[in-house]
């Protein structure tokens, strides 16, 4: 399953001080079981505006990964929120399959 996410940095936050912390949160986070990895995008035209995706094995382990409420991921986060505002886009089902062209990963 996918955990997608908006993230809208405040003025005179950056991107990269933002990503200082999630590759920080997410180096924690994805030792818990059932993770599969994280990707932050920027959006096009719009350099205040990330994308953040969480791979999960399923929906039950991130929400066993979320209830654990490990406290350094809760201290990134809580640095964080001053400069930043989250909006949950959804949580999504990964594809039964899915057909990628030779050489993509």
């Amino acid at each position: 399953m996918h955990y997608i996410f908006e993230i809208r940095l405040k003025p005179g936050y950056t991107a990269e001080q933002y990503a200082e912390g999630w590759l920080e949160a997410s180096r924690i986070i994805q030792q818990a079981p059932g993770a599969r990895g994280t990707r932050l995008h920027r959006k096009i035209g719009e350099p205040d505006v990330l994308l953040a995706i969480a791979s999960w094995e399923s929906k039950a382990r991130r929400d066993e990964m979320e209830n654990t409420h490990d406290p350094r991921v809760q201290a990134i986060i809580d640095s964080q929120m001053p400069h930043v505002e989250f909006r949950l886009i959804g949580e999504f089902e990964a594809p039964e399959w899915e057909v990628i062209p030779p050489g993509f990963t």
